[in-house]
């Protein structure tokens, strides 16, 4: 019992310390220091939530931009990556469909890589300057407004690498939808 005592002691000690105080320390101080995103980053349009900035969306219609590809269907409970392998003929098929179906949205033209494969986490909210400029005509078109009033919209949303070197331009496909939405009305297909 001499033993025991003082292990079981410092088990609930250690279990009030880093199970609870410090979890708890961690949560507040983020809530004070970076409020909206300790609160997930929620997108409101007239009150209700539409998306997180922080998670990626499936969108579908031809008069949204696309975002990466999810393995998850963009489940942020089970975020994850295919975990198939790079020779695997299922991932093989699966890259080559979205190969051809993205390039017969922009016939000629280069599909950017990323929106073939489908990110890490399957959770990726953003896309490269250049993977949302691919797609200005595909959406152009099915708001019948001019690409280059979808190219201001666009070039508007690009966000600059984090402090001017971390990580690379980027652009959040939740936002530039919501400033699609706003400033040119709804699709026709989603009205």
């Amino acid at each position: 019992m001499r033993t025991l005592r003082p292990a079981l002691i410092l088990l609930a000690l250690f279990t009030l310390v880093c199970g609870v105080l410090y979890p708890l320390a961690v949560t507040a101080a983020a809530r004070l220091a970076w409020p909206r995103q300790a609160a997930g980053s929620v997108v409101r349009v007239d009150g209700r939530p539409v998306g997180s900035a922080l998670i990626g969306q499936a969108f579908t219609d031809p008069g949204y931009l696309w975002g990466r590809p999810s393995a998850t269907g963009y489940d942020a409970r089970t975020s994850a990556g295919t975990n198939l392998g790079p020779r695997d003929p299922r991932l093989v098929a699966a890259l080559r469909d979205r190969a051809r179906a993205l390039a017969a949205t922009a016939p000629g033209r280069a599909v950017p890589i990323e929106l073939i494969t489908a990110s890490g986490s399957g959770l990726d909210p953003h896309v490269s300057p250049a993977a949302a400029r691919f797609q200005i005509d595909r959406v152009a078109a099915a708001r019948g407004v001019a690409p280059a009033v979808v190219a201001a919209i666009v070039d508007a949303a690009i966000e600059p690498p984090t402090l001017g070197v971390l990580g690379a331009a980027r652009v959040n496909v939740l936002a530039v939808n919501l400033a699609l939405d706003r400033q040119l009305g709804r699709p026709r297909a989603v009205q």
